[in-house]
């Protein structure tokens, strides 16, 4: 066991006005299981790449041990997986290897295929499984889950249950709860460490946030009636000082004036205090402000159907044929394994030339509303976003403002936004478009936790109808209301 020291950090991005943190001071246990959280932007891929050196700034970081990354560059993707590892890990055995697969259910055979013909998941998982065999490392884990199937985020949640030594930066909730120990919470003033999981951690956030809530409103009532009788007892001070002039005891009315008046000074100074405690309340309020939606009503009952439908790569279905109807107030799941033409089955719904049988019938005059997977390529300042998508520009903005967008934000071009922003971006041009059907492909992917949980109000209270691609446990739990299941062809 030993620590890492983070005394004073200071950091912001050359040219930058904004200061990504501020004077933090923590003091991390290297045989923690830390989840990292905290809203889109706040800095929480920064502190990895801090950690790692890769940065100028002011303070001091100290450890003993060294950090690696997640997710590792592989320079060369097109070699054996094998020699890819042994990059990585150079003194572990392949025994090792092979049994740290099999506790992420790979089969052993992709050490011997390339790198580059693994699927997303297979590469998330050999990764973890190398950058573990190197004993003594702590490791910086950056949303291993993105784009991985319900099944293969919780085998990663479990292996990483069985590790310890990590920072682990997700926003899914049952990944979290699955393996962490602590929470490393990068909060709205400050960054914080507290003992347990990400459900413990929301409790103890809430309930804190609860009290200084209730604190917070006794001390706007006290500060007020302390305002209005220092205001009565001043009057009061100077009419008795006034009418010392008629007055037969000069001494006394005198006295009795300064008594008042000492009265006044005392609650102005206790309507201070109350100022003072009431400035530090509530500085770590997410405020996640309903948002609001428009959906369109079909004339009809059913919007879409899906028959005996298979997606075809290169000749040869992916899937199973599927079959199911889509129908006014319904929010549909497709679940399944990664590969398994998911998002192809949306694609299709959007009349893009798949290869495909069966048939896909879409409902006369349907408007639909769509939000892609990749969000990459996104460019130019929020405005020019707005016009190039025929959104209306003031609508747009106060959307994204309640998705915690700074107004900084607003005349930056799109490419310097975080993954998350970026995905914001879409979710906020589809919520500005009215529709009779909301096709959202991985919506959710970097986005915040606090914003999750904002869209699941969102959907069960304007209930539209919906066809949507997400893997996030939670999300789908409280929004979908069927779960149509893809089963890839070959069964695995």
């Amino acid at each position: 066991m030993s620590m890492i020291q983070i005394e004073h950090l200071t950091f912001s991005y050359p040219g930058s006005f904004d200061t990504i943190f501020e004077d933090v001071s923590l003091q991390l246990d290297t045989d923690w299981k830390l989840g990292c959280i905290g809203r889109n932007g706040r800095g929480k891929t920064t502190l990895f790449r801090l950690l790692m050196g890769q940065y100028t700034y002011s303070g001091t970081i100290t450890s003993s041990v060294q950090f690696d990354y997640f997710p590792y560059p592989v320079t060369k993707p097109e070699r054996l997986t094998e020699e890819v590892l042994q990059e990585i890990c150079p003194i572990a055995e392949q025994w090792e290897l092979m049994r740290e697969l099999s506790f992420l259910e790979v089969e052993p055979e992709v050490l011997w295929r390339s790198f580059a013909t693994l699927s997303h998941g297979e590469q998330t998982k050999v990764l973890l499984a190398a950058l573990f065999l190197n004993e003594g490392h702590f490791l910086l884990i950056d949303e291993p889950t993105n784009h991985l199937d319900v099944r293969a985020r919780a085998l990663v949640s479990a292996y990483l249950k069985r590790k310890k030594g990590y920072i682990l930066i997700s926003h899914d909730r049952h990944v979290l709860d699955g393996c962490v120990d602590h929470i490393l919470s990068l909060n709205r003033a400050d960054i914080q460490v507290q003992s347990g999981n990400f459900f413990s951690w929301m409790e103890n956030f809430q309930r804190q946030q609860s009290f200084e809530q209730a604190q917070n409103e006794r001390l706007k009532k006290d500060i007020g009636r302390l305002q209005q009788a220092a205001q009565r007892s001043a009057v009061w001070s100077d009419r008795v000082e006034a009418s010392k002039v008629s007055a037969a005891d000069k001494g006394y009315v005198g006295h009795k004036a300064a008594k008042m008046m000492k009265r006044s000074k005392a609650m102005e100074a206790r309507q201070q205090q109350a100022i003072r405690q009431k400035s530090m309340l509530l500085k770590n309020t997410e405020t996640a402000e309903p948002l609001k939606l428009s959906p369109l009503t079909y004339h009809g009952d059913l919007l879409v159907s899906f028959s005996g439908v298979s997606v075809q790569y290169d000749g040869n279905a992916v899937c199973e044929p599927v079959s199911f109807m889509v129908r006014r107030g319904e929010r549909v799941v497709l679940d399944g394994k990664n590969g398994s033409g998911k998002s192809s089955l949306l694609k299709l719904l959007l009349g893009e030339p798949i290869a495909h049988t069966g048939r896909v019938t879409v409902s006369s005059g349907l408007i639909i509303s769509y939000v892609p997977q990749d969000a990459s390529g996104l460019q130019g300042n929020l405005s020019e976003f707005a016009r190039e998508n025929q959104i209306e520009e003031s609508l747009f903005k106060a959307i994204l403002r309640k998705m915690d967008f700074e107004r900084s934000q607003f005349d930056k071009d799109i490419r310097e936004f975080s993954g998350g922003q970026k995905k914001k971006v879409l979710l906020a041009r589809s919520l500005c478009q009215q529709a009779h059907l909301y096709v959202w492909d991985e919506p959710l992917n970097y986005i915040d936790i606090y914003s999750r949980m904002q869209m699941e109000q969102l959907l069960e209270e304007y209930a539209p109808a919906m066809v949507f691609v997400e893997h996030d446990q939670a999300f789908r739990d409280a929004v979908a209301t069927k779960i149509v299941e893809i089963c890839p062809l070959n069964g695995t």
